[in-house]
């Protein structure tokens, strides 16, 4: 098998680790396409004595550390990038690092020690305090959209947990917009497929058009979202999820949103 077969089907999850550090879809899939770019120009350099889902993000985080946000800010100097440089400010690269390998992308301690070139303890320590951080700054009101009793269940009680309030819970379209106007909630984590049949994505949709808020999408088939060929979604988790990973996402989609910066 080649390298690129061997690769290809890690590479939906690493843009997907990659928006959420990056907070923007181009940005983090940039980031993925040098990524790429790097190994097929030295592709000897690519460890072979290792998991080759491995080898890919310690290739990513190569090219990550030796860059900057601002060398791949799609607005440079405002918006969502100078949000996400005061939060900087507040809190080392690192943690966030090691929160989403090991909460969101399910690296353990070790892997994410070797790719951070730290040790396991030092990752569990990291990971505490990005989370400890991230919820200090950030408070939301949230919807939720999703049709499963239990899982809306679920996500609720998590929300409830960090901290956050929940707005409403919709299960279908016309549920979710009508919602999302009436409470103008500060943050949504929507299902792909509703109750009606309608589409959770088609839903959001109709709410960006309404006022500006940041999405975590929930998906069974998380590979149909993650291909980079069209615009897709900065923020996603994985059904059946873990808790830890969908607190690591709202995390991560609150830190970007402009409106949750801390006074």
């Amino acid at each position: 098998m080649s390298l690129g077969q061997e690769l290809a089907p890690h590479l939906p999850f690493l843009r997907r680790y990659a928006r959420a550090l990056t907070g923007s879809q181009s940005c983090g899939d940039q980031l993925v396409r040098s990524t790429l770019e790097a190994i097929v120009t030295a592709p000897n350099g690519f460890p072979r004595d290792i998991d080759p889902r491995l080898g890919l993000y310690r290739a990513f985080l190569d090219i990550w550390n030796g860059s900057s946000i601002e060398q791949h800010s799609e607005t440079s100097g405002s918006g969502v990038e100078s949000v996400a440089r005061l939060r900087l400010a507040k809190m080392a690269p690192n943690s966030r690092q090691a929160l989403l390998l090991t909460a969101m992308e399910g690296f353990t301690a070790e892997d994410a020690g070797y790719l951070m070139g730290i040790s396991r303890e030092e990752v569990d320590q990291l990971a505490a305090d990005a989370l400890a951080e991230i919820e200090r700054q950030t408070l939301a009101k949230v919807l939720i959209i999703e049709d499963e009793p239990l899982i809306a269940m679920d996500l609720e009680s998590l929300v409830r947990d960090l901290g956050h309030d929940v707005s409403a819970i919709a299960t279908t379209h016309s549920e979710a917009v009508e919602a999302a106007v009436a409470h103008r909630p500060t943050l949504v984590l929507a299902d792909i497929q509703l109750a009606d049949d309608s589409s959770g994505i088609d839903a959001v949709k109709d709410i960006l058009n309404e006022f500006a808020v940041p999405v975590i999408f929930i998906t069974a088939f998380p590979e149909r979202l993650l291909t980079g060929d069209r615009p897709e979604p900065a923020f996603l988790i994985t059904k059946p999820f873990q808790r830890s990973s969908v607190k690591a996402a709202i995390s991560q989609a609150l830190f970007f949103d402009r409106k949750t910066i801390p006074a």
